[in-house]
C-alpha cells in the first residue's frame, strides 16, 4: 500500500485527473454546447488550483505543505460541489448569481446584454453521465481524493 499512495504517484494522478477534468468540461460547453451555471465554473477552479499544486509538489517532493494544500483544496471542492448538488436536489435555495434573473432588470441595455450571457439556473441540470449531473460526479471525485490526499499524509507521517 506505500507504493500505491506515495507522494509522487498522488501528484502524478491528480494531475492527469484535473487535466482530463477540465478537458471534459470544456469538451461539454464548448464542443456540446452545453451551457455551464456560475457553480459549475467556479467548480473548476479547484482543478486549476490543483494542476499547479501538482506540479510545485512534484518538483519539490521533500516539501509536505503542497500535499496539505492539495488536500485543503479539494476538501474546498467538496463544499462547492455539495452546495451545488444541494441546489439541484432542492435542500439548499440559490444563490442570486445562480438565477438567470433577467425580469428585474429595468435599463433595456443591461436585459440585452444579460439574454446574451444565457447561464443556466445552477439547480437545472443540463447534462448527466451514466445518471448522475456533473456536480455529484466532481463531489464523488473530491471526496476521493481529499480521502486520498489525507492516507497520503497520513502515511507519510509514518515514514
Amino acid at each position: 500500500m506505500n507504493k500505491i499512495l506515495n507522494v509522487k504517484n498522488f501528484y502524478i494522478i491528480i494531475f492527469l485527473l484535473s487535466i482530463f477534468s477540465l478537458s471534459s468540461a470544456i469538451y461539454i460547453e464548448y464542443a456540446l454546447s452545453i451551457n455551464p451555471c456560475m457553480l459549475c465554473l467556479y467548480q473548476r477552479i479547484p482543478y486549476i488550483v490543483a494542476i499547479f499544486l501538482c506540479l510545485f509538489g512534484y518538483l519539490n517532493l521533500k516539501k509536505t505543505l503542497w500535499i496539505y494544500l492539495l488536500t485543503f483544496n479539494f476538501l474546498l471542492s467538496l463544499i462547492l460541489s455539495g452546495y451545488h448538488v444541494g441546489i439541484e436536489n432542492n435542500i439548499f435555495p440559490e444563490f442570486s448569481g445562480c438565477t438567470a434573473n433577467n425580469l428585474n432588470i429595468i435599463d433595456k441595455e443591461e436585459l440585452i446584454k444579460s439574454l446574451g450571457e444565457n447561464l443556466p439556473n445552477c439547480k437545472d441540470v443540463n447534462f448527466t453521465l451514466i445518471g448522475l449531473s456533473l456536480a455529484t460526479i466532481n463531489l464523488f471525485i473530491s471526496l476521493i481524493i481529499s480521502i486520498t490526499g489525507i492516507l497520503v499524509i497520513k502515511n507519510e507521517k509514518n515514514r
